[in-house]
């Protein structure tokens, strides 16, 4: 397995910020539906359509409850930066056989950028192009049809798992944080809590594990299913409103508040069977920039996947 040797620790996966879309498509998702402000939140804060989907194929789709692909990203804006789409991920539920699959691209793919024309990493889609350019490329890159995508930015992370009570993981390795958040966590071998923080600092490791990035991409995937279960049970009022401006600040979706509720009534069982795939390739450097090469076949395989779900 090939891991980024990017030297620059901002430059992490930042999938756990795409934790807040798995509490509607888990089951979370009902909150919305009980309070007068959740649909204003929704459909003036969050929603943001793009050129790039046609929405009517994917609501079509969701009346007809047939598989949908929604890309995930997960993305580091900061003042006067468009930043980058440093989490990548393509989920597809299929709610007649009660299943998603959820496939990781590394940020380092090397690929064509569609409508630039350049090879370059994957993640450099979004700074170039925003969301069309990385929904166009990641649509090209793997020959497939994307129905919907949510984005989250960064700074929602801490404030998310927080807001959702914490979570908890099954912790492989026992390790001292020093630095990736806060000098100093201890994160002891077998299940811990996590709150904000602590969570933050869990996924930033990459040093200290001996798989690298993919133990970093795993531990991502195990705080992905924390809050997917931690969402699913939320039942305490007061909980309601931190996660709605959370959501309201730092998610983007070409969802509706109506398509929300469909995955509710349709897509929320598909939780319950979930499989996840991490892309693999090879290390490269093209002019001294660091990449990963993807073979062909590995591309196909995955799009074999992602079809498979969609028949």
């Amino acid at each position: 397995m090939a891991s980024s040797r990017s030297n620059k620790s901002k430059k992490w996966f930042k999938v756990i910020t795409l934790l807040l879309l798995f509490i509607f498509i888990s089951g979370g998702i009902y909150v919305y539906s009980i309070y007068d402000n959740a649909k204003d939140t929704v459909d003036k804060k969050m929603h943001a359509p793009v050129a790039s989907i046609d929405y009517q194929v994917g609501e079509k789709k969701m009346k007809e409850n047939k598989p949908v692909n929604i890309l995930l990203m997960g993305v580091d804006e900061r003042k006067n930066d468009r930043g980058r789409s440093d989490a990548l991920m393509v989920m597809t539920l299929d709610p007649t056989n009660d299943r998603m699959q959820l496939i990781s691209i590394p940020r380092d793919t090397r690929t064509t950028l569609v409508g630039d024309g350049r090879q370059d990493k994957i993640n450099h889609a979004y700074a170039f192009g925003g969301t069309d350019m990385t929904i166009n490329t990641v649509e090209d890159f793997l020959d497939i049809e994307l129905d919907y995508y949510v984005s989250m930015n960064m700074e929602g992370l801490t404030e998310m798992v927080d807001a959702v009570g914490g979570i908890t993981v099954n912790n492989k390795l026992d390790w001292k944080d020093r630095g990736y958040y806060k000098k100093g966590y201890h994160y002891a071998k077998g299940k811990i809590e996590l709150d904000g923080p602590k969570a933050m600092g869990y996924v930033r490791m990459r040093y200290q594990d001996p798989n690298g990035d993919f133990g970093r991409n795993e531990r991502q995937r195990e705080v992905i299913e924390g809050i997917i279960d931690k969402g699913a049970n939320i039942a305490s009022v007061h909980k309601i409103d931190d996660i709605l401006e959370v959501l309201g600040n730092n998610m983007r979706t070409n969802m509706a508040f109506s398509d929300m509720k469909n995955l509710l009534t349709n897509y929320n069982k598909t939780r319950e069977n979930r499989v996840t795939y991490q892309m693999v390739g090879q290390g490269i450097k093209v002019n001294g920039i660091y990449y990963l090469d993807i073979p062909e076949n590995e591309v196909q395989k995955v799009h074999n996947m992602i079809e498979e779900y969609n028949s």
